[in-house]
């Protein structure tokens, strides 16, 4: 009896279509020294014995290329191993051939995929992380490097039978090797995101801007007691924010340029923000803070969005109050909302980045949430978590590597790598 083969090659609707005699499964690997002409030649032997292709993986590592193909022969599958060692041999490759392989022809659907990051990346957080995989019945797909710059990034695509097993061991891990590994469902709804909001304060930029201007009041101290506990979750924001912004009373409203003119963005900012305006995403900000900074910022890296709290000013000098309603928790959680509903994007497309405690809503609205170097409460709460001091890795997580921005920054003449530390 003929066995069906899906050809996939005809109309919309799949055709199936028998052939004559037994077909075989062959899976063939080659590797050796990366050069022209290697896939060719397979190739075109390949060819020569009316194969169909179902498979093709390939990596190049320091110049080692790794091709594997998976073929469906329906003819002498002795005379087609004798003519690929030929082949390859010719090209000066080494090739394995494995005829009617277990499971070989089954279709194999990827649950998830999980992105690895380190500073340096520690072969014992991968030890670690496949001795787990092994536990719970996780297998690789595929594993491809996603970074060399500012961290080590790779990105594997795996088969897990149970969800929350997977990220919990993800999360252990990533701890204990001191690495940040970022589960997320694979598909098609992973590269579907359209719209990115930033916290500002230690998100976007590396400071706390009321930290900032209560330098110029002598009230320092006691801000920076104020803002760690509304971070950590220990004071209502709205009350804590009010409290500080009281000891801003009397400021020339001229220090608000001045500490505008300071603040530093956080290394990656800018290239995090280019690259996904390059890819059409809508970006913006969500900020406790204020509106006469986060101009600046909008004017700086050409952002779509923006909504913070508004300082008081009565004329020249700070009243030590804000006016309007106060972005607070669930305030952050409305703005990306708005910001959402303007350009039509659900909230399952939409991206948030943040720090604190009153980031949490705002995290659990959007259909991805990404904690960065956040307090413990937050990062509870967010669906991934950041841990390293560049904004670069938001981009990782989100399926875009590194050679892809660098190649889009060539072409704009923005290639720059700074020294690290």
């Amino acid at each position: 009896m003929n066995d069906p083969v899906l050809t996939g090659t005809g109309p919309a609707d799949d055709t199936i279509v028998s052939r004559p005699g037994r077909l075989s499964t062959v899976l063939i690997t080659v590797t050796g020294p990366d050069h022209p002409g290697v896939t060719g030649a397979l190739f075109t032997t390949l060819a020569d014995h009316r194969v169909e292709v179902l498979d093709i993986d390939q990596a190049v590592i320091r110049g080692h290329l790794t091709l594997g193909v998976l073929v469906v022969s329906p003819t002498d599958t002795a005379g087609l191993r004798v003519a690929v060692e030929r082949a390859m041999a010719a090209v000066g490759m080494v090739v394995s051939i494995d005829i009617d392989l277990p499971g070989a022809g089954e279709r194999r659907t990827a649950t998830h995929v999980v992105v690895v990051l380190g500073r340096p990346l520690q072969a014992r957080a991968i030890g670690a992380l496949a001795g787990a995989f092994g536990r719970l019945g996780v297998n690789i797909e595929a594993i491809k490097r996603v970074a060399d710059y500012p961290v080590t990034g790779l990105e594997l695509t795996v088969r897990a039978p149970d969800d929350q097993a997977l990220r919990t061991a993800a999360v252990a891990i990533g701890s204990d090797a001191g690495v940040d590994i970022a589960v997320q469902g694979a598909g098609i709804a992973r590269r579907a995101k359209r719209l990115i909001v930033f916290d500002v304060d230690s998100t976007l930029i590396t400071g706390e801007v009321i930290e900032m201007l209560a330098d110029h009041s002598g009230t320092r101290a006691e801000v920076e007691r104020i803002t760690t506990a509304a971070m950590a979750g220990h004071l209502d924001f709205a009350e804590s924010l009010r409290a500080r912004v009281a000891m801003l009373e009397g400021l020339d409203a001229s220090v608000l340029d001045a500490v505008a003119a300071d603040i530093v963005l956080t290394p990656g900012a800018r290239t995090t923000i280019r690259t996904l305006k390059r890819l059409g995403y809508r970006c913006g900000i969500v900020s406790g803070g204020f509106t006469q900074i986060t101009r600046h910022l909008v004017d700086d890296l050409g952002l779509d969005y923006a909504a913070a709290n508004t300082l008081e000013v009565i004329d020249g000098k700070l009243t030590g109050r804000v006016t309007g309603p106060i972005v607070d928790r669930p305030g952050k959680a409305r703005a990306l909302a708005d910001f959402a509903g303007r350009y039509g994007v659900p909230l399952s497309q939409t991206v948030a980045v943040g720090d604190g405690a009153n980031d949490i809503d705002m995290l659990g609205a959007a259909g991805l949430g990404i904690a960065f170097n956040a307090k413990p409460v937050v990062a509870e709460h967010a669906d991934t978590t950041l841990n390293q001091p560049f904004l670069d890795p938001v981009l990782f997580i989100l399926g875009i590597t590194r050679e892809e921005i660098e190649a889009a920054d060539a072409a704009d003449g923005l290639v720059r790598r700074v020294a690290l530390d």
